[in-house]
């Protein structure tokens, strides 16, 4: 993880001040304007997720983080575009609405309008015992986000429920192994954590306890 600019830093903390300004929770700011290169595919604005709607909270697909992760993901950007590579986002800072909205989709076995993309060898009913949804989440504090390198196979899709998006998963080719470490490796170069579970998932981090919040997204 390399230290910011001194510019770097005065740039992000005026888009700070604007950001408050338009409603972001304090010390956020939009990735667009922090690192406008990302591309963005915020799956929970829309149909194309586990749920098949829109998640509660989701009024704008736009991805929103703390300044600090906003700043470090330009960095990867960065030495990705380097290599003719970009990062494309699916999700970033989440509502906590968000979070209870997965929970309460989770309960209820009469929806299964996405059993055949999301979790076709799962029952609905395990997915919150076996930790796929949970009632709490890193995304609210604007510390997490969910991503890949663009046109790259990761093996499996985004928000797929099976063991092969399991991180180390065997399951996979060789050539999806390797695109799964080098992304670890170059969001560990930058400050970020892997969950083992998800192979798409990262938490930045941060000395301090992150409080989590509810804003919208708009």
């Amino acid at each position: 993880m390399t230290p910011f600019a001194p510019l770097t830093l005065l740039l992000v903390a005026a888009l700070s001040g604007a950001a408050a300004a338009k409603g972001l929770p304090p010390g956020f700011v939009r990735l667009s304007e922090a690192a406008p290169t990302i591309q963005q595919d915020i799956r929970y604005a829309g149909a194309n997720n586990f749920m098949g709607r829109p998640a509660p909270g989701y009024r704008a697909p736009q991805c929103w983080l703390r300044r600090e992760a906003a700043l470090a993901l330009a960095e990867v950007q960065d030495e990705l575009k380097a290599k003719g590579q970009s990062l494309v986002v699916f999700d970033c800072y989440r509502p906590k609405r968000a979070v209870e909205g997965f929970y309460r989709w989770s309960l209820d076995p009469k929806d299964q309008t996405s059993k055949a993309s999301s979790y076709p060898d799962i029952d609905k009913s395990r997915l919150f015992a076996l930790g796929y949804i949970a009632r709490q989440s890193t995304h609210s504090t604007g510390l997490a986000v969910d991503l890949a390198v663009e046109s790259e196979d990761f093996g499996t899709p985004f928000d797929f429920f099976d063991p092969r998006s399991h991180t180390a998963s065997s399951a996979i080719s060789s050539q999806a192994a390797e695109n799964r470490r080098a992304l670890v490796a170059i969001m560990q170069r930058h400050g970020f954590e892997n969950l083992a579970e998800e192979w798409w998932h990262f938490s930045f981090r941060v000395a301090a306890p992150a409080k989590s919040f509810d804003a919208e997204i708009k």
